[in-house]
């Protein structure tokens, strides 16, 4: 089958491999503009764009999906079927062009985690299974007809970064699945059953860690926002972003103020959460690297009694 790949991330590019090494032809590559990145603000170009230029294949990265020329050139591709993974919101004038309708990969098991950041919500929620699904676009977001889904599951040991690779590698092959079964006439779509969840773009004040939660459910956001951008506190007025951090079980029936840390060490940093404990081990404070708790303490002045904020 005749294929075009719309895609813009990271997230996208294993499918963008797995379908060109398949029997099926990418005819080329739809991404965003170039956009200025780094000190110098130069021009780079998107993941996808980067490794379809690898593998030698056209590239278009129109302003408007509805600019008449990109349309043209789009639809002299002659694609039996669009792929769209991690990219924008088509309109009706683009998604309707493929004779099998065009497909997008989602990061979660739909209806369950509707919108931009599905893999961050599904760990922010203490999910223990996740997965991905393609089905056809229409008119409204990620509520089209379902192809195929496959289950993953949420390790304890999973952050937003190990999820988004299992994820985007699962995705790739499912894809192939997917525009395989399109093909032979096999697949037949159905529709989406069940009761929807949303998972909205994530928000800087996503990541402010309420110290009056329970400690499960901060260590669920502390893996939601790893590797980055960070879930955050406050010590001594400065922001403080907390990784690698796991429940404590208490030894003591004592408890102090939410956010007030309990013991410092080699070990990590021991905090009062809700009425359990949270053992944090690498933290970043503003304008300085992530390091290892014990390496920070070394050269800063955080002890027990103090309070994150």
């Amino acid at each position: 089958m005749r294929l075009a790949f719309l895609g813009t991330a990271d997230f996208a590019v294993p499918g963008l491999d797995r379908l060109s090494a398949s029997t099926h032809t990418v005819a080329g590559v739809v991404t965003v503009p170039d956009k200025p990145a780094g000190r110098g603000r130069k021009p780079r170009p998107s993941p996808v764009k980067v490794r379809a230029l690898e593998l030698g294949l056209p590239v278009l990265h129109p302003e408007r999906l509805r600019d008449p020329a990109f349309l043209r050139t789009l639809e002299s591709w002659r694609a039996d079927c669009f792929i769209v993974v991690a990219f924008r919101i088509l309109p009706p004038e683009v998604f309707r062009l493929p004779s099998k309708g065009t497909v997008n990969l989602h990061a979660s098991l739909l209806p369950r985690y509707r919108g931009a950041a599905p893999i961050r919500w599904a760990l922010m929620n203490g999910e223990t299974e996740t997965g991905v699904t393609t089905f056809l676009i229409d008119a409204h977001v990620d509520t089209g007809d379902l192809l195929l889904q496959s289950r993953v599951p949420i390790l304890p040991d999973d952050d937003a970064g190990t999820l988004h690779d299992k994820l985007a590698a699962c995705g790739a092959e499912l894809l192939l699945e997917t525009v395989d079964g399109l093909e032979s006439g096999v697949l037949r779509p159905v529709p989406q059953r069940g009761e929807p969840t949303p998972a909205p773009k994530i928000l800087p004040e996503h990541g402010r860690i309420d110290w009056s939660r329970p400690a499960g459910e901060i260590l669920c956001q502390i893996r939601a926002f790893s590797p980055g951008p960070g879930a955050f506190t406050e010590w001594q007025g400065h922001r403080m972003k907390l990784f690698g951090a796991s429940v404590q079980i208490q030894d003591t029936a004592v408890h102090r103020e939410p956010g007030t840390i309990l013991k410092t060490g080699q070990d990590g940093i021991l905090v009062q959460a809700g009425s359990e404990w949270l053992r944090v081990r690498s933290v970043q404070i503003e304008g300085r690297k992530r390091m290892d708790a014990g390496a920070f303490l070394r050269g800063a002045d955080l002890k027990a009694g103090q309070r994150f904020g």
